[in-house]
């Protein structure tokens, strides 16, 4: 006789990381390749004496700042292990067994993983041609089991992003008891004056009276801490006290906390990063459409090459030329914008198949 575990986990595929291969170029995952900042290295060795204490369960510097640097009041934010965690405690929070979840498809491959273990139902809206989140598609697969829909912007794995004002009409036709969750893990790497700041975007829609908007997003990308896991929801107060009852106690551990509050100290320096990101992106953009590639525009740390049936072949590829790239088989593949040598060396290993 053996342990009894959920019959539906059989069909459940795992979460795919992107991969490392030792002497390879890694540019599957979306980290920052220039790590943290050396005061927030600092910082973390110093709270590391501290390591035999639990964290503050409540993160509460953290929030306070956060809070401060937002303009939201602190029982308006929610930390997480990530906001992966927090997708799913939104999830947990919202839905019971046979309520729905809604999110475009492609998009952040956790998405379905996180429904299906919480025990919701799913419902995936294709893309548009042009590889962006078909909002009048999403607005008409909601049904009255809806409780809680992803709106990724940018959007992960394509890159491409929804205008203020689009989004604004979407969310005004949503009905109320839905949340709308905006995950923006990439803010940081937007530089289009029309895609709009999340937060301040759910500000407005709060002062309106809707309160069924909640933001996500993490200090994993842009802030170099992916190895740590911290990241943070804003909502209403209603869905930030759920999540906090849903939230596993101690979960966001002390040097994560101590790192991410060095982070913000250190936000022009890091933001400057971001921007010489952004300039590479641009780079790299370019050399593909002009090799022949097609590449939605991006503004996130990431460009995306619909290559479709081609997506393995092209994979191995750029293994076999020691690169790493993130593939989505069917669909296409997934390139982190890098240092600007580690971009050329995956762009010689395009050109070279395009060339064949």
């Amino acid at each position: 006789m053996s342990v009894r575990t959920r019959a539906d986990l059989d069909a459940l595929p795992s979460y795919v990381p992107g991969k490392t291969v030792p002497g390879a170029i890694k540019l599957a995952s979306n980290e920052v390749s220039a790590g943290p900042l050396p005061s927030v290295v600092r910082a973390v060795a110093e709270a590391a004496t501290a390591m035999n204490r639990y964290p503050d369960t409540g993160c509460v510097e953290l929030v306070d700042r956060l809070a401060d640097k937002l303009g939201v009041p602190a029982d308006r934010i929610a930390t997480g292990s990530g906001s992966v965690t927090l997708c799913q405690q939104l999830i947990q929070a919202t839905c019971a067994d046979g309520d729905e979840v809604l999110f475009p498809w492609r998009s952040f491959e956790a998405y379905p993983l996180l429904t299906h273990v919480v025990g919701a139902a799913q419902t995936r809206v294709p893309l548009t041609s042009g590889h962006e989140l078909d909002l009048d598609a999403m607005l008409a697969a909601i049904t009255p089991r809806t409780r809680l829909l992803f709106v990724c912007n940018p959007n992960n794995p394509t890159g491409t992003a929804v205008r203020t004002a689009d989004l604004e009409a979407f969310v005004a036709r949503v009905p109320d008891d839905v949340l709308v969750v905006i995950d923006e893990a990439y803010k940081e790497f937007v530089d289009d004056p029309h895609v709009p700041d999340g937060v301040e975007f759910a500000k407005t829609q709060w002062e309106q009276g809707r309160d069924n908007v909640a933001v996500l997003r993490t200090f994993s990308k842009a802030y170099g801490l992916a190895g740590l896991r911290v990241g943070y929801a804003v909502a209403s107060e209603r869905v930030v006290e759920a999540l906090r009852k849903v939230y596993v106690p101690f979960s966001v551990n002390a040097l994560a906390q101590v790192a991410a509050i060095a982070s913000l100290d250190a936000e022009d320096e890091l933001m400057e990063r971001c921007r010489a990101i952004v300039a590479e992106r641009g780079r790299v953009r370019d050399e593909l459409v002009a090799a022949g590639f097609e590449v939605p525009p991006s503004q996130a740390n990431f460009v995306w090459l619909p290559l479709g049936e081609r997506t393995l072949a092209f994979n191995d590829h750029c293994l076999a030329h020691k690169v790493v790239v993130r593939a989505f088989a069917g669909d296409g593949a997934r390139v982190t914008i890098g240092e600007p040598e580690e971009n050329d060396a995956f762009l010689a290993a395009a050109k070279a198949w395009s060339a064949e």
